[in-house]
């Protein structure tokens, strides 16, 4: 028997490659047995550590006509709905504090997918509190008492941990996969990301 190796998944709302990701990655890894650590964070001050004050997709214009058109192409792939957001990038603080909160819960992933829905597919403000509190409602989850947990500092602080570990890590961009102190970066290395997981599985202690 043995012991799963888990991915863990630094992700940001605003980062339309992670849509792609998160959208596929947990029934993807399910498929081979390996759990899914969910790592939100926000690129905006990993972008700002590097002088950048804006997103490269708006920065460079050359890359960002080429990247829309491949958001248009790997939606069809991967059958998923994808609309230009009006907005980009758009921040969503609230959003990744609750998205902490759902990780250590249990239903992050699908809180996060319903986020990455609303700003990738239907082109909603993802920033605004009311959104948030609509969709844990939706989700049937205390949307209250959640919007007021993750306005604490205590979790504001997480927040801020969280993208301190990822400047730590080396990270340069979202989507960014890690199997142990191994990196995989980017939507395409998803897949590869997993089987290497799924082969680092260790020997179960007896």
């Amino acid at each position: 028997m043995t012991v799963p190796t888990p991915i863990h998944f630094w992700y940001d709302f605003g980062s339309n490659y992670s849509y792609l990701s998160v959208m596929r990655i947990e029934a993807t890894a399910a498929k081979r047995g390996v759990p899914v650590v969910w790592r939100p964070f926000l690129l905006g001050p990993i972008f700002q550590a590097f002088g950048w004050d804006n997103s490269p997709f708006v920065l460079q214009k050359e890359k960002g006509a080429y990247v829309w058109n491949d958001m248009a192409r790997e939606g069809k792939k991967y059958g998923l709905p994808f609309r230009r957001p009006s907005t980009f990038p758009r921040t969503a603080v609230q959003a990744s504090r609750v998205a902490l909160l759902g990780a250590d819960a249990g239903w992050g992933g699908e809180y996060s997918r319903r986020i990455m829905l609303l700003n990738f597919a239907l082109d909603q403000d993802i920033g605004s509190d009311t959104l948030v509190f609509a969709v844990l409602q939706d989700m049937g989850l205390p949307a209250q008492e959640l919007m007021a947990a993750a306005r604490a500092d205590e979790v504001k602080a997480r927040l801020r941990d969280q993208v301190a570990e990822a400047h730590r890590l080396g990270v340069f961009g979202a989507p960014t996969f890690f199997v142990g102190s191994e990196m995989f970066w980017g939507n395409d290395r998803l897949d590869d990301a997993i089987r290497f997981a799924a082969a680092a599985a260790a020997p179960a202690a007896s």
